[in-house]
């Protein structure tokens, strides 16, 4: 991001510039898209997992720059706090024996940062959001030692000029400030790329905003927030408002926050880039020296630096990606919905569920898009987030008839969708053994209304009843939690159980 990261000071016509480059650059994408340079079909994937850093006692440890000197791999990189690490899987090819291999670089990648972390008393915690986390840690010294993030910070903080509000209501209520953008750090997540051709994204995206809030029903993993007991999946809520450069006036105009579901279906990829520069004020005004028009003309492929950075801050759930890979330019779709964890089992089983799902959806002959307004994918994810495995959401109802039904989500994915993910597995040429043992997984999830959020709030729970008070609890249920976790069974065969004291 060049000397201007390390000055982090723009002024006047920095923003104008950028302005001006980012339009081109969208030019420049409508050129591609228009000329059909993009990448031919690969069925390409691609995994983001972000990580917690926590000691032997459960409490968070701020050591991500120790932690990564000793593991030395361009694997794993830093996140926004110090007690945040994030791990990449390289790019796989969606079928055969991927979902076994990914789990098995996984538990081999992960296996060997603990051992790491464990040289400066620190282990990985594969979590939504770590639940011992305190109002004090999130400073902004806090922020991981890296120009980027600080200068993301500050322009945050300018943009909306004043502390930052966390209102969120659930099981209990949250209310707070923050003078940084520092609680957006305790959102971990799994992020799902899947390399996409023009003529099939605005299929995969909608498709993947359909099923987001089942995702989050199953997958939710992050009930508690500064010691309270919030929503199922209280990173949504968290995300927005920690990331939210609205002043109270500006909300109550309408305008749209920079973590956003978004509010329409869509017929191509054009178009939520076109809708960033509409809706998004940049907050980074660095130029890249490219001119992407000139590039064109001369018949090369442009980088479209400014529209992939711009893009880089609009926290769209499932957001689109414009990248270059041996200098041919592709497009994926990065679902950012799942919380990090429990384990190895259940983060494949959910990234199981997701590729099946938008495989199978997106090439049907009557799309559930079509046959469901916006506006009730929207509600089903806010309803997921919140009440998690137990929640019920509006889906199609079988057959011609048409109109919508309420639905408890375990019936829906047991009944319905599935099937639907064997039948989308079946279209990867995935090893049907593999298609059975994680999506056995995931029915088994449904059977027992069992998640990573329930057995937090269950077991916290039997530890309050046992006597602990409410910070002896969440620590003794996360040491539990880091147990399990490594053992590596799925988070529906965990023992609702108290931890030696």
């Amino acid at each position: 991001m060049g000397e201007k990261v390390v000055a982090g000071a723009f002024d006047l016509s920095d923003r104008q510039k950028y302005r001006r480059k980012l339009h081109q650059c969208l030019e420049g994408l409508g050129r591609l898209l228009a000329e059909r340079r993009f990448d031919r079909p690969r069925n390409l994937m691609g995994m983001e997992i972000e990580l917690n850093l926590a000691g032997a006692d459960g409490m968070p440890k701020m050591l991500n720059g120790q932690v990564l000197d000793r593991i030395a791999s361009r694997d794993f990189q830093t996140e926004l706090g110090m007690f945040n690490l994030e791990v990449n899987i390289v790019p796989h090819n969606l079928s055969g024996r991927v979902l076994d291999q990914l789990a098995e670089e996984l538990r081999t990648g992960l296996g060997y940062a603990d051992r790491k972390a464990a040289e400066v008393d620190a282990g990985i915690m594969m979590i939504g959001i770590l639940p011992t986390l305190g109002r004090e840690d999130m400073v902004r010294s806090n922020l991981s030692d890296v120009d980027r993030y600080a200068l993301l910070n500050d322009q945050m903080v300018a943009a909306r000029g004043e502390d930052f509000s966390l209102d969120i209501e659930g099981v209990e209520r949250l209310v707070c400030t923050s003078g940084s953008i520092t609680p957006e750090a305790a959102c971990t997540s799994v992020q799902l790329h899947l390399q996409v051709t023009p003529e099939r994204f605005a299929d995969v995206w909608n498709a993947a905003q359909a099923v987001a809030a089942v995702q989050v029903a199953l997958g939710a993993n992050s009930p508690f927030l500064f010691g309270r007991e919030l929503w199922r999946e209280s990173r949504p809520p968290l995300f927005q408002q920690a990331t939210d450069t609205r002043p109270p006036e500006l909300q109550n105009q309408g305008v749209r926050p920079r973590t956003w579901f978004g509010e329409r279906w869509v017929d191509s990829a054009y178009e939520l880039f076109e809708e960033n520069l509409r809706y998004f004020p940049p907050l980074l005004p660095i130029c890249d020296e490219e001119d992407p028009l000139r590039v064109l003309d001369e018949g090369g492929v442009p980088g479209l630096q400014e529209l992939v950075l711009h893009n880089g801050t609009v926290y769209r759930w499932n957001r689109p990606v414009y990248g270059l890979a041996g200098g041919v330019p592709h497009l994926r779709v990065e679902n950012r919905v799942l919380p990090a964890g429990p384990t190895v089992a259940d983060v494949i089983a959910n990234t199981a569920l997701y590729y099946g799902l938008v495989r199978a959806l997106a090439e049907e002959s009557r799309p559930v898009w079509t046959r469901m307004p916006f506006t009730a994918a929207a509600e089903n994810f806010e309803t997921a987030c919140r009440q998690g495995i137990d929640a019920e959401l509006l889906w199609p109802r079988p057959g011609r008839s048409g109109g919508l039904t309420r639905v408890p989500a375990v019936k829906l994915v047991r009944d319905e969708l599935l099937p639907l993910a064997a039948a989308g597995l079946d279209a990867w040429n995935i090893e049907p053994a593999d298609r059975d043992h994680y999506l056995g997984i995931i029915e088994e999830r449904c059977r027992r209304r069992t998640n990573g959020a329930s057995w937090q709030a269950d077991t916290y729970h039997r530890a309050r009843e046992a006597g602990l008070g409410r910070a002896e609890a969440l620590a003794a249920m996360t040491r539990r939690y880091a147990e399990l976790m490594q053992a590596g069974e799925p988070v529906h065969t965990w023992p609702v159980d108290l931890p030696a004291r």
